[in-house]
């Protein structure tokens, strides 16, 4: 891996030089661990003309889960004394080396943080490095798919299990304790986001949180979860129906639902714009009345952070690539009586690799448990 690492620190050095910076300031937690394999808190990564790249941190790393494992090539300063930014102490270090123009991260950075640093180089020229470490996560290596593709792993067999379980009469909010502690059980460093369990009026709301309500017969339940594995974050949301036969409009509703999703997913190729696969899953919502209400977006990248680039709405800019995971999660909540969201995690491929990889396998049937 140390290899990997140096090749995206290279990456980021000649967008920096293109840019007229020879030394970039990365500050923002995934991006650090993107480019040096591991982020402690506050952690910043320092890299100038040559070398492999300076770590400065509060606090020695650990090498935990949540933490990642730093590159070995990486330099670790740690700061003398407690309380110390190791932005600020960054940004010292630079001047003291002669450097004039320093890139930082503008989008993260606060501005009491950006004052400090002005304050301690206040004849550092600072130019915004943007989103340039975000823009090369987009397009993922076949390791870090291979953790995406485990992580998914992990999210069936979570959800599988619950499924099996007796489910009436038991709060959300118990189901998504029961979820989380279940993904950690099969080897997950922790739950990717807040796990969402919906029931009855409740079901189809996107990040709905959960509840003391209990779950009924004949109640719609939607659930939403993710796990992570060594940092990276796949997503997958499934619907159900408690106890009986699915009523005459919940078939409906979830019949279109599943063909918005199936839309959707059988649009990503490369080369598709953005906007056109939110479209494909939008227009067959939209064409049977659903217009008021759905998300804001049909899909979002997934990777070290769970809501990342690119993003699957009705005015992004931008094609996909090959090797660029991605959800497709159409929905409709009716509000009162409930809804129905589908989910999946999906890896963009060409068609001569056999289109696109679908991550999470749970079934999509819809199921009386």
């Amino acid at each position: 891996m140390s290899e990997v690492y140096a090749a995206r620190r290279d990456r980021l050095r000649e967008r920096c030089h293109a840019g007229g910076s020879a030394t970039a300031l990365v500050t923002r937690a995934s991006n650090v661990r993107y480019l040096a394999g591991a982020a402690p808190r506050g952690a910043a990564l320092l890299l100038g003309r040559g070398g492999e790249g300076l770590l400065l941190c509060a606090e020695p790393p650990t090498g935990d889960a949540a933490e990642g494992r730093l590159d070995e090539a990486v330099r670790v300063q740690v700061l003398p004394a407690p309380g110390g930014d190791p932005a600020v102490a960054a940004a010292d270090l630079a001047t003291a080396e002669g450097t004039e123009s320093l890139a930082v991260e503008e989008h993260h950075l606060t501005v009491a943080r950006h004052r400090a640093i002005r304050s301690v180089a206040p004849r550092l020229r600072l130019t915004d490095l943007g989103g340039a470490v975000e823009q090369l996560r987009v397009v993922k290596d076949e390791e870090e798919i291979s953790c995406l593709r485990i992580g998914a792993e992990i999210a069936d067999q979570a959800l599988g299990e619950l499924l099996e379980s007796i489910l009436v009469g038991r709060t959300e909010r118990h189901l998504a304790l029961e979820l989380e502690r279940r993904l950690v059980d099969h080897g997950a460093d922790g739950p990717a986001f807040a796990t969402s369990v919906a029931t009855g009026p409740h079901s189809g709301r996107r990040a709905h949180r959960p509840t003391d309500r209990r779950v009924e017969e004949g109640d719609f339940l939607s659930v939403c979860l993710g796990a992570i594995y060594r940092g990276y974050r796949c997503e997958i949301g499934r619907t159900f129906v408690i106890g009986t036969s699915p009523a005459d409009w919940q078939i409906e509703l979830y019949d279109l639902v599943f063909a918005a999703q199936r839309a959707g997913r059988e649009s990503l190729a490369p080369g598709a714009e953005y906007r056109d696969v939110d479209r494909a899953a939008r227009q067959v919502l939209d064409s049977a009345g659903y217009t008021d209400g759905l998300p804001a977006l049909m899909g979002h990248g997934v990777g070290l952070e769970i809501d990342e680039d690119p993003q699957l709405a009705p005015a992004a800019m931008g094609k996909l690539d090959a090797c660029v995971p991605v959800t497709v999660e159409p929905g409709v909540h009716l509000p009162g009586r409930g809804g129905v969201r589908i989910d999946d995690t999906l890896v963009v491929r060409p068609e001569a690799d056999g289109g696109p990889e679908l991550l999470t396998i749970t079934t999509k049937e819809l199921l009386a448990l």
